[in-house]
């Protein structure tokens, strides 16, 4: 009985360490393993943290800033400015559309007015100048949003292969300016083009164009004031308006000026937008 009490705590001690669960150890991949188990040398980084700085290649930090490759929209040239493939489609198309227009250009050089008028041009303002007797008469017009709109209302036959699509006309509002020169005051006249007048041959004696303000202002002054009398003709005296077309068609301001400046403006017009067209290629394809 005594035996078997002492042979008891013996036995219970030899079979403790087979009960228990042996010690959880972290599996790594062999080349993460240390020669010394779990325990890094001195000095050394942990080896979960180093293994996961290997399994990312050392570097990834550096990938997660490093941008992908193409996900850019388009490269640079050099200039600092983004060109994508949509810039080189749209500098090929304003280069066909810069042939074209340029087949379809009726003047080279801007056709002259009849009358000894002279011409200054400066962009897209144009002053055409004639002396007479002592007088200075200025014409003075520009050719921006002078091509009226087409008439979308009216329906549209449809167009033949052989038929070609009318053009364009350069139809601007013009001031006549009249200068004495014992004066110091200058005649103006605002004058445009009707848009039901503008090619229909109606009767003889009809003008293509009409005046639509009156009023005098200090001759040399750039900047006229709007505190002088402005006269609008819509309620004016049928027999004083056409004293006062007779007054400009005296200084050459008639129905064949009024046909001319069309041809002119419309030349300058188509001019001025080629010359856009070249800029726009030039600007698209940053030469």
């Amino acid at each position: 009985m005594l035996l078997a009490r002492a042979l008891r705590p013996a036995a219970a001690c030899a079979l403790r360490p087979a009960l228990r669960h042996p010690p959880r150890r972290l599996l790594l991949p062999s080349s993460c393993s240390s020669p010394r188990g779990l325990l890094p040398p001195p000095g050394a980084a942990p080896p979960l943290a180093r293994c996961l700085w290997q399994l990312g290649g050392g570097g990834w930090r550096t990938a997660l800033l490093r941008p992908r490759r193409g996900s850019a929209a388009g490269v640079s040239c050099g200039c600092g400015g983004l060109h994508t493939e949509g810039d080189k489609a749209f500098a090929q198309f304003l280069t066909d559309e810069i042939k074209e227009e340029k087949k379809i250009q009726k003047h080279k050089s801007l056709p002259k007015v009849s009358g000894g008028w002279e011409l200054e041009v400066h962009g897209t303002e144009a002053k055409l100048v004639r002396k007479v007797a002592g007088e200075k008469i200025t014409v003075t017009f520009n050719i921006n949003n002078s091509i009226p709109p087409s008439a979308e209302d009216e329906p549209q036959e449809e167009q033949k292969p052989d038929e070609q699509e009318p053009e364009l006309t350069s139809t601007p509002n013009f001031v006549v300016e009249v200068i004495k020169d014992d004066t110091k005051q200058t005649l103006v006249l605002d004058c445009h083009y009707p848009e039901d007048e503008i090619g229909h041959e109606g009767e003889e004696e009809s003008d293509i164009f009409t005046i639509r303000e009156v009023s005098f202002q200090p001759t040399g002054e750039a900047d006229w004031k709007d505190t002088n009398y402005t006269l609008n003709t819509d309620s004016l005296d049928w027999a004083l308006y056409d004293h006062l077309m007779d007054f400009l068609a005296d200084r050459g301001v008639d129905n064949t000026f009024a046909d001319e400046l069309i041809e002119l403006s419309t030349a300058l017009e188509h001019q001025e937008y080629i010359r856009f067209l070249e800029d726009l290629k030039s600007f698209v394809k940053c030469q």
